[in-house]
């Protein structure tokens, strides 16, 4: 059986070094899932490329062991990597710290190192940055794209739209759409109900 061939690029962010860095890179991935919050996702996936040239590497190791003032200054620098630059600081060395510690530094083993898609996914939210959605979309992500399906992918893929179903810049407007769509309605459906 032939490993499957990862993506070139994923279509997150409209700058081609960065689509092709969270393709190439599991720890430039996780980072970018983990920054996906309260920002734009183009804003999210694009940090690790920004974070790399601003700090030199992405490496898990390095960075968990950075002086917190270093990193947290490569966040804050203009443009801010995060509409919370001081909290993502944290985030991605806490993140970072978890692979160094639980996976000798290689995000790869995340998923390569999973029994089956239940322990994938327990994994992932066992990630700092990564609940319960998030886990959801890199298992979708990880089958969808890289063909990466351990047993029980099928029970443990998310049944609604993801990240992990978008393949095109096309793609990525429909699902930032019906994603505003949704919220909408949530937000409906709360002002709806009885105080």
């Amino acid at each position: 059986m032939s490993l499957p061939v990862p993506p070139d690029h994923l279509p997150f962010t409209g700058n081609g070094d960065a689509d092709a860095l969270l393709a190439s890179d599991p720890l430039a991935l996780l980072i970018g899932f983990a920054l996906d919050q309260q920002v734009t996702v183009q804003k999210a996936f694009s940090g690790p490329l920004e974070l790399q040239r601003r700090i030199g590497s992405l490496n898990a190791s390095m960075i968990a062991t950075m002086d917190p003032e270093i990193l947290d200054a490569a966040f804050r620098t203009p443009p801010a990597l995060h509409r919370f630059p001081g909290n993502m600081a944290k985030r991605v060395r806490e993140l970072c710290a978890a692979i160094a510690d639980g996976y000798a530094g290689d995000a790869s083993r995340v998923w390569s190192g999973a029994a089956d898609a239940r322990d994938l996914h327990a994994r992932l939210i066992a990630l700092p940055g990564i609940g319960e959605m998030k886990a959801g979309s890199i298992v979708a992500l990880l089958g969808n794209r890289y063909g990466i399906r351990p047993p029980g992918w099928e029970d443990v893929r998310p049944r609604h739209p993801t990240l992990g179903d978008v393949d095109s810049a096309e793609a990525l407007a429909e699902y930032q759409a019906g994603k505003r769509a949704r919220k909408a309605e949530l937000r409906a459906q709360a002002a709806r109900r009885p105080s």
